[in-house]
């Protein structure tokens, strides 16, 4: 669920299209304790939810901010007031994020986070390899790490995922997407305008990150490829990006980010399971990514979560 600032809508549009996505078998939410009110809204539906116990809640702490301590007391009121806004009494994956690497404590807040019992499992959020690894070293267990990953970013196959499947931590990616640029809508179109009252929040990003992996032109090479096999496969474009993620054996899950109540995709997504990408089709997106500057990106950009921190 995101935040208002990729659109509004009223609540009670909101929680039909959260129970539409429920009884379509999209069981999995995640939000964070940024997004508005989208804990919130979420707890609304939740609380009202006959079937509970069919319901995954993921949510993130996250720490922007320098902290000059990190208290258990401070832990235990940011995991109160998750609960709070969620009407739970535990949070089945909370993610952390922490902004400053060169202050250690984020290691004392994870341990706090794990021995609060309201805390199921706990989740990194835009941890880059090297301090996913100290987390891990220090004998703290996490499940899964949050983190970008697409046709067009694909850094997690540099490091961080030979480190997950070591560790059995599964990755959980957004922007997969890449806010909506990989789906036969923009197939053949020319370079959007940025500008446009259209174009998202996540567009404006991910354009950006087009530019520097290689440029419209072989995007639109992209474009054409993946609809060339979703024709195959009888999916869609969208589809066919999700599935070449999906299909890495550390990937847990794809986020697909939902406007609730403002666009509906249900049903297109639901065609991104049951199937695999095969040998074929493997290779013909690598001839267009072959021409990129994917690992460019990693030197560019940094590691997993580097973007946020630069």
């Amino acid at each position: 669920m995101s935040s208002p600032a990729w659109g509004t809508a009223p609540t009670s549009k909101i929680v039909n299209q959260i129970s539409r996505h429920v009884q379509s078998g999209f069981t999995a939410f995640d939000m964070a304790d940024h997004y508005g009110d989208a804990e919130v809204i979420f707890g609304n539906f939740w609380s009202a939810w006959p079937h509970k116990d069919a319901i995954f809640t993921a949510t993130k702490y996250c720490v922007f901010h320098a902290m000059t301590s990190v208290t258990r007391e401070d832990i235990q009121a940011a995991v109160a007031e998750r609960c709070k806004r969620l009407q739970q009494d535990s949070v089945d994956l909370l993610q952390f994020h922490w902004q400053y690497y060169q202050n250690p404590q984020y290691l004392d807040a994870l341990r706090f986070l794990a021995e609060d019992d309201r805390v199921r499992m706990i989740g990194l959020c835009n941890f880059d390899t090297k301090h996913l690894q100290t987390v891990v070293n220090h004998g703290i267990d996490v499940v899964a790490n949050q983190v970008q990953f697409s046709l067009i970013d694909a850094r997690p196959t540099v490091k961080m995922g030979a480190v997950c499947l070591k560790h059995n931590i599964k990755l959980l990616t957004y922007g997969t997407l890449c806010g909506g640029f990989l789906a036969e809508k923009w197939l053949n179109k020319p370079v959007p305008d940025l500008y446009d009252p259209l174009i998202t929040p996540s567009q404006r990003k991910y354009y950006g990150a087009i530019q520097t992996w290689g440029g419209w032109d072989l995007f639109q090479d992209l474009l054409r490829t993946l609809k060339s096999i979703a024709v195959k496969h009888n999916v869609e474009i969208s589809n066919v990006a999700t599935r070449w993620v999906l299909d890495f054996p550390y990937v847990g899950a794809v986020i697909v980010g939902a406007r609730m109540g403002i666009s509906e995709h249900t049903d297109s997504n639901l065609a991104s399971f049951g199937w695999s990408l095969d040998q074929e089709d493997q290779d013909e997106i690598e001839k267009v990514l072959s021409q990129s500057k994917r690992m460019e990106m990693f030197e560019v950009m940094g590691d997993c979560g580097g973007e946020y921190r630069n």
